[in-house]
């Protein structure tokens, strides 16, 4: 493992704002925030907060550009979202440089995660106008005729969580006014600047005032926004245990909801695998990637028992050399995780790892660098090996750059062992035998399957699990469906 600490990059922070209506207010009721730079452990900026006052203005000023944005031709939401979408492209580098202000995502992986959002923005713009009905039935003995109308909810309440603001934002939003609706969006107020910038082209761009609403704030707003009677569906990303009191708040109204939460995905590798391409996917998009903070991201890497040595050697190789450090540096491939109390929380994981008996191959503690960024949140790309499938490191999500690895016998006994959690959110296959690749997919208990090293997140394939990995689909056809409801109508 080698570190950076070089940067020529424009460090200096972006006023903040919550975005109502035509307003951009510079204070919350709820006060403001300290944003703390993860690569140094400094406060950085003070943001202001929204509280329930600014909530309830926002979904007011949402409800009251529904009636009018319902009825905007399909074309014309498509031409905002493609106008929407050239100003996301054409801001690149400047949301490469909020990404990482935001979390400490290092400038290259902010970048692919700008060139996805774009990608999503154009597709649900292309959705626009192709919101289609059915007709259920022709002249009956009865004379009546039946057909479907796909309508939108109305008001949207999307809470998205801080470790991809822009690709997050980008996932609900566009489908969400795609489909007639409008939202109001709360941003995590660990990571405000990226969604500064959007609302600041959802206005360039020439949405009308109140269709997209975007302010940060914390849990109370959040949770006001969820319980508010206007607000016709939520959209949430984050953990299972908020997602647990999203469902609470929704359930004496029968509130719809999407939850994409987390995951334990397990990640097989049989013995004809291509392991050079299957331990380099493996390793970088475990403990490398993000830090290790993404949700579908392979955390369990279960390898077939003949080839277990040689791939414990291969990631360990590869692991010591992912550079680790200042996010605005070239190089760099993995920064800080996002705050002191998550290293807190991974080095706990580790320290429970150690004691259960699970062998440590490299990493395993904090990374000191030097200068400014000694009081930054960094941690070594760590691994285990010989992890037990029933313990805590196997069961449960660490949220940062930890991997398990666990032997298996047979393709029976990696079924067993990738299906023995209560997430459901990815799954992984690194095989040269198709039949069994396909196989194996089929039996997978998880919302989605890649092969081989298939990406992840294409905009048009649909994405979410099931159990604690959550409800409902992003992407592709079901993505906007999901911000639509099917009304029947008869005439007799």
């Amino acid at each position: 493992m080698s570190t950076s600490t070089e940067t020529t990059v424009d460090l200096s922070r972006p006023e903040v704002h919550l975005h109502i209506g035509s307003e951009r207010l510079s204070e919350g009721s709820a006060g403001s925030f300290e944003h703390v730079n993860p690569a140094t452990g400094t406060v950085d900026k003070v943001i202001p907060l929204a509280g329930p006052a600014e909530v309830e203005r926002a979904v007011n000023a949402a409800a009251a550009a529904f009636e009018s944005w319902k009825r905007t031709a399909p074309a014309e939401r498509a031409r905002l979202l493609h106008r929407l979408a050239d100003l996301i492209e054409e801001n690149a580098g400047e949301f490469g440089r909020r990404g990482a202000m935001d979390n400490g995502t290092p400038l290259g992986t902010v970048a692919s995660l700008t060139g996805k959002s774009i990608a999503w923005t154009r597709y649900y713009a292309g959705w626009a106008d192709k919101i289609t009905a059915e007709v259920t039935s022709t002249l009956t003995a009865d004379g009546e005729l039946g057909y479907t109308l796909r309508q939108p909810y109305g008001v949207i309440g999307i809470i998205i969580t801080w470790n991809g603001p822009l690709i997050s934002l980008a996932m609900k939003i566009p489908p969400a006014v795609a489909a007639g609706n409008t939202v109001v969006v709360k941003p995590s107020e660990l990571t405000p600047f990226s969604a500064e910038l959007f609302a600041d082209l959802v206005e360039q761009a020439g949405f009308p005032p109140g269709v997209i609403n975007i302010l940060p704030g914390d849990a109370a707003s959040g949770a006001a926004l969820v319980e508010h009677p206007a607000v016709k569906k939520i959209s949430f990303t984050g953990g299972p245990v908020t997602a647990s009191k999203i469902l609470t708040a929704c359930a004496p109204t029968m509130k719809p909801v999407v939850l994409e939460l987390g995951g334990k995905s397990a990640n097989i590798l049989f013995e004809d695998a291509d392991l050079t391409a299957a331990c380099g996917f493996g390793t970088i998009m475990s403990v490398g990637a993000m830090s290790g903070q993404g949700c579908a991201f392979p955390t369990r890497m279960l390898v077939q028992e003949s080839i277990y040595d040689q791939v414990l050697a291969m990631v360990e190789a590869i692991a010591e050399q992912i550079v680790v450090g200042d996010p605005f540096a070239e190089g760099t491939f993995a920064g800080p995780v996002v705050n002191r109390a998550a290293l807190e929380r991974i080095q706990d994981v580790i320290a429970k790892a150690k004691a259960d008996g699970a062998r440590l191959v490299t990493g395993g503690g904090p990374l000191q660098l030097p200068g400014e960024l000694a009081g930054g949140f960094f941690l070594q790309p760590t691994v285990f090996a010989d992890v037990d499938p029933a313990s805590e490191l196997a069961q449960h999500e660490v949220f940062g750059p930890v991997l398990a690895i666990t032997p298996f016998r047979d393709e029976a006994h990696a079924l067993e062992i990738a299906n023995s959690t209560r997430y459901g959110l990815s799954g992984y296959v690194h095989t040269q035998d198709l039949k069994r690749g396909l196989r194996v997919a089929e039996e997978l208990v998880t919302g989605e399957v890649l092969i081989n090293g298939a990406a992840n997140l294409p905009v048009n394939r649909p994405f979410g699990g099931l159990g604690l990995s959550g409800l409902g689909k992003e992407g592709g056809r079901a993505g906007i469906e999901e911000f639509l409801f099917t009304k029947g109508i008869g005439i007799a």
